[in-house]
């Protein structure tokens, strides 16, 4: 039986090329896209899963309740405005500690376990005359018996026991050490010697934790056991704790103990809140979003939120369901020709489910045809989709396994069973007796006593179901490509935005830790360099450093963001004095600066002289550092309001604070030059002659604005992608439509035009239904895109520029172009084709 299914199939495909064709070619466009998603998910899904017992490592994660308004800075960023209820994927080191020693479970089975780990270690490593930087954590040993690394050399049992012990991987290793054996001997990070006590095997592609070495997290308590805050409940700026539960043990009931540890340890806190939540390992790359006292995504490794997963899938859903929604249109439109067939089917004893099963058949047969396909346009947009932005490239490898051809072909099946549903559910209806009498014709039954199948038929052949698709079709369409434009003109408009202060040609240099004079020096000294001054940290882009400020009512404080910059710096970024000057003093300690210049807002926020720049001079304010260090400082200068942080954000209090060379270094320098590779291309060999360890880290300030905004710039790129897909699959279901409708009615145009009728007036005959179903389409989707902006994307833009007319026509006439060229050149041949010739084979 499923021999003549495919038989049958086959033949029919054979027989209608052109609608064969058009189903195919659009089921393997949109099935790509969905191979391209399932490979993505897939990827996604695949991280630690190479970790033994994995369903039972969690992750401590903080919820961190802060009574005070104020902005912690680390790493060069600062997590601002701890909100209530703020969620950290980190947490502190006493945590760790004490569930080792207050958990039950933990305490009393052998295989559970917790490590506690550290993410700041970050140095140079130096083996006789070559320099390396290296990137990893402090660690227990616990962390070979938690996670799946093994160890090539060394004791894991023992390797991360000692202060000042190391382990490194088999790349780092043989970085530093070549092709000797590294175990047992010594690398110098600054002055201190540590003695390499394992080499493991390289952390696998697929693990959110990646690092080149470990350093024992002994060694990290002891160069710290002067930092009060070090080992502190509420020092979780940088600390992960993994724990590996016992098979017994609920979730339930370990949670009920780190809320007894919480609530006890937060008693001795006035101001901080703590509490404690469990992470899934494998919920770490796909799942909940984090804040971070770094400014980062919140965790190790890469994340990616449930909600864009969702998104992504409900668009590439859209593009798949445009092409099932061809083959409906198709298979409908082409009904009345094969009730014939159906009728002889049920008239030699088919029954229903078998006619239903052969449209079917044929249906997943067009699917996996498409799926061949849609595997090579699959291989050729993978490396599109991986280069998209520098995250894909480290997150995703989409490489072939069999899990992912297995879950192709599940795809392609359930592709083809969707597609060919309705038209299967349609024609198992027929019945056999009015098939043969050929209802095609117009011979079937009429009137009062027509048959439901008849009544079904002439419904779906007269309106409801093709002409809803088309509708369907191309509102979503035009919803896609319309957004595509919206949102590119907004994305232009955002980085045209004026930011109060001038981008142009400013070179952000990082200094990684060197001093920034002799750099300075030599930057001078060359002719395309214009100006120059250095800062802590590069603003409008995301970065973020703050602190606690106050005025006269010490009760009354509020967040200030704040920036670290010399006498140059207002200058060389064109900012607006609005009243009083620059620094007059060049302070060698943080502790010794007592100028700040502020912006308009914080003279409104503390109503400092009324609002009056002018009257603002000369008074004090008093600032707190992350460590709640108070420091009096008098305001010298006021600027105009300008965009600290990016544009999704309200302007916000800002002060400017000299730079001291205790703060982090980046040079700002302007540069005017014909030859802009070549002034680069100095300035890095100047750079190599400082430091030949670190790579030369150099960005313009406008390409750091645009990488600001890459998300936004990825999402477009992906819409625009799809959007390209949508139309031409739509585009390729209306030429069918197109074709078919004029070659059923051929006789009528012939007896037109024998009546006097002009090609114009056919045309206009043939193509007003199509067109006013695309209006039809038109006028629902340019609201709704519409509102959808103003209403939902843009309110996160409180500065952009309204939607125009214009970006909302681009892609209706784009789309109206396309559709009048289709049905004008079928039209046109129907109208032209010779009366005499089509009336005699009638």
């Amino acid at each position: 039986m499923i021999g003549s299914y495919l038989k049958t199939s086959t033949r029919n495909l054979l027989h209608n090329k052109l609608f064969s064709f058009i189903n195919i070619i659009g089921l393997a466009i949109s099935m790509s896209v969905g191979l391209l998603l399932i490979a993505f998910v897939l990827d996604l899904h695949s991280y630690d899963r190479f970790h033994q017992n994995g369903e039972r490592i969690y992750r401590i994660t903080s919820v961190l309740t802060d009574n005070r308004e104020q902005g912690r800075a680390a790493g060069g960023r600062a997590a601002i405005g701890r909100a209530a209820g703020s969620k950290f994927a980190t947490t502190s080191i006493k945590t760790g500690k004490l569930i080792r020693e207050k958990v039950s479970s933990i305490d009393r089975f052998a295989d559970a376990e917790v490590v506690i780990m550290r993410n700041d270690f970050s140095q140079d490593a130096k083996v006789g005359d070559k320099t390396l930087p290296i990137k990893g954590f402090w660690a227990e040993s616990s962390l070979f018996r938690l996670f799946t690394f093994p160890m090539l050399e060394g004791n894991p049992a023992t390797a991360l026991n000692d202060p000042y012990s190391i382990v490194l991987t088999e790349t780092a290793a043989r970085k530093l050490f070549g092709n000797e054996s590294a175990l047992g001997k010594a690398i110098k990070f600054d002055t201190l010697a540590y003695q390499v006590t394992g080499v493991m095997k390289d952390v696998p592609f697929f693990s959110h934790i990646h690092f080149e070495a470990l350093v024992s997290l002994s060694t990290a308590e002891q160069l710290n056991k002067n930092d009060g805050n070090f080992g502190k409940w509420t020092s979780i700026w940088a600390n992960y704790v993994y724990l590996r539960l016992p098979e017994n043990a609920t979730i339930a009931s370990i949670q009920l103990q780190l809320d007894a540890i919480a609530n006890t340890e937060n008693l001795a806190e006035e101001n901080t809140k703590i509490q404690l939540e469990l992470l899934p390992l494998y919920e770490t790359v796909v799942g909940e979003e984090f804040r971070s006292a770094e400014g980062g995504p919140g965790s190790v490794g890469p994340h990616l939120s449930p909600r864009v997963l969702w998104i992504l899938g409900g668009l590439a859903l859209v593009v798949i369901l445009s092409a099932c929604f061809n083959y409906t249109n198709l298979s409908m439109a082409r009904a009345m020709r094969r009730f014939k067939e159906v009728g002889l089917r049920k008239a030699i004893g088919a029954d229903r489910s078998q006619v239903w099963q052969q449209f079917l058949m044929e249906a997943v047969m067009i699917s996996l045809a498409a799926l061949l396909l849609s595997f090579f346009l699959f291989l050729g947009l993978r490396p599109q989709l991986i280069n998209l932005a520098p995250e894909m490239q480290r997150m995703v490898k989409l490489e072939l396994t069999p899990v992912m051809v297995l879950a192709f072909i599940v795809f392609s099946v359930t592709v083809g069973v969707i597609a060919g549903f309705m038209p299967a559910l349609y024609f198992s209806k027929v019945s056999a007796i009015h098939a043969l009498r050929n209802v095609s014709a117009g011979n079937a039954q009429r009137g009062p006593a027509a048959s439901p199948a008849y009544r079904l038929v002439k419904a779906f052949k007269h309106v409801l179901l093709r002409r809803a698709l088309v509708v369907v079709q191309y509102t979503v369409t035009l919803i896609f490509i319309t957004a595509t434009a919206v949102g590119y003109v907004q994305y232009k408009n955002i980085l045209a935005f004026d930011l109060g202060f001038n981008t142009a040609n400013i070179l952000n240099i990082k200094m990684q830790g060197n001093k920034p004079d002799v750099l300075l020096k030599k930057l001078s000294e060359m002719p395309e360099v214009t100006a120059l001054s250095r800062s802590l940290i590069v603003t409008s882009v995301g970065n973020a450093w703050g602190g606690f400020m106050r005025y006269n009512d010490s009760r009354d404080s509020a967040l200030v963001l704040t920036n670290h910059v010399d006498e140059n710096y207002l200058a060389l970024h064109e900012y607006k004095l609005l009243a009083g000057g620059n620094f007059k003093t060049r302070p060698t300690t943080i502790v010794a600066a007592t100028e700040v210049i502020v912006n308009q807002r914080v003279l409104k926020r503390f109503n400092i002289g009324n609002g009056n720049p002018e009257k603002a001079i000369g008074e004090t304010i008093t600032f707190s550092n992350a460590q709640g260090a108070n420091r009096k400082m008098t305001i010298v200068g006021v600027i105009k309001d300008f965009h600290y942080g990016k544009v999704d954000n309200l302007i916000e209090p800002v002060a400017f604070m000299p730079w001291t060379p205790e703060n982090g270094a980046i040079i700002n320098a302007k540069i005017q030059s014909a030859d802009m590779l070549a002034s680069m291309a100095s300035i890095e060999s100047e750079w190599k002659k400082i430091d030949p360890v670190h790579p030369f880290e150099a960005k313009f300030f406008d390409e750091e604005i645009e990488e600001a905004y890459s998300e936004f710039s990825t999402m477009i790129k992906v819409i625009g992608f799809l959007s390209f897909l949508a139309i031409s699959i739509a585009s390729m279901g209306l030429f069918g439509m197109v074709v078919f409708t004029t070659e059923t009615r051929l006789k009528e145009i012939s007896i037109r035009k024998v009546m006097g009728a002009s090609s114009g007036s056919l045309v206009y005959l043939l193509s007003r239904g199509f067109l006013a179903l695309l209006s039809l389409s038109a006028l629902i989707a340019l609201p709704v895109t519409y509102l959808f902006f103003e209403n939902v994307v843009l309110t996160n833009f409180p500065y952009h520029t309204p939607v125009q007319v214009a970006e909302l026509l681009v892609g209706v006439l784009a789309v109206m172009l396309i559709a009048f060229i289709m049905i004008g050149s079928q039209t046109m041949k129907a109208a032209k084709s010779n009366p005499a010739q089509v009336l005699k084979s009638q």
